[in-house]
């Protein structure tokens, strides 16, 4: 187990919708425009001129650059002192290539070319906000299992006294120090961001420590542990009296998220857990203690 440093983010980040816009505004022969250096997060008026686009006086990116990024479906970009890459790694602990791929709003993250997130009619950082609230109230003490970018925690920890988020892989938190959207991951103070094997860290907490846990794992192909009873009975054990578990198990109308459910349903009551309440908004459960 390793806690993960803080780390500032000190560059532009654009994707296919900023840059979009960018390329219209020239069109148009605006010399100046506003947009998001943020993937969204905030706006910013920037300048235009045949060299390309300038922000706080100095040359952000050129046109032929802007041109790249609008041309990718699946990459953000990371632009600092005129030069341009994409976010992308490969994580060695688990021999897979991450990238974050924008949306509209928040980006979300790709794992070996699959989505971690829900990202179809509804944004990846609205979706950890549906689970957020299906769990509510969340309060005191919460253990989220899956950090991903980090959405989850940071969403918990407006209304919780402390959140201990666990990611398994670096990857996945290279790609959050890089997303502009994950930084309260690094900064707030509520938040711990532990890097390790949820079924295996869950074990060091004592009985009836969380008030609350947020359950997102992977797809069981990938984390067939996460969805055993042996860790829900670790999960019944860590929370409180009155402690209840989001469990999110994806979209309840397919046929794969239906027979998922079942499974899971059966296996939550096995290890201790008396109530379990569908809330297919959030593509989950809640079971209760």
């Amino acid at each position: 187990m390793s806690k993960v440093d803080r780390f500032p983010l000190a560059y532009a980040v654009l994707s296919r919708f900023q840059a979009t816009g960018l390329l219209q505004a020239r069109e148009a022969g605006r010399q100046a425009a506003e947009t998001s250096l943020d993937l969204g997060l905030s706006r910013h008026e920037v300048q235009l001129d045949a060299a390309g686009v300038h922000a706080d006086g100095r040359l952000l990116l050129d046109w032929k650059q802007l041109q790249a990024i609008a041309a990718s479906e699946n990459g953000c970009f990371r632009v600092h002192d005129g030069a341009c890459g994409e976010i992308r790694g490969f994580s060695e602990s688990s021999q897979r290539a991450y990238r974050l791929f924008p949306t509209a709003e928040a980006p979300g993250l790709l794992l070996a070319g699959f989505t971690m997130h829900r990202f179809k009619d509804i944004s990846p950082n609205r979706a950890a906000l549906e689970m957020v609230r299906a769990a509510a109230p969340v309060r005191g003490r919460v253990l989220d299992t899956a950090t991903g970018l980090g959405y989850t925690a940071i969403a918990a920890a407006r209304g919780a006294v402390e959140v201990v988020t666990i990611e398994l892989d670096p990857g996945s938190l290279a790609m959050a120090r890089a997303n502009p959207w994950s930084q309260e991951l690094f900064h707030h103070p509520a938040i711990t961001c532990i890097v390790g094997d949820s079924s295996e860290e869950i074990a060091k907490y004592p009985d009836g420590h969380f008030s609350v846990i947020i359950h997102d794992p992977p797809s069981m192909s990938l984390a067939g542990d996460l969805y055993a009873e042996a860790f829900y009975r670790q999960a019944w054990r860590v929370l409180s009296g009155n402690g209840r578990m989001f469990h999110y198990l994806g979209d309840p109308h397919s046929a794969l998220g239906g027979r998922v459910t079942k499974g899971v349903i059966h296996r939550l009551r096995a290890a201790g857990f008396r109530r379990i309440v569908p809330k297919p908004v959030a593509y989950g459960v809640l079971a209760c203690k």
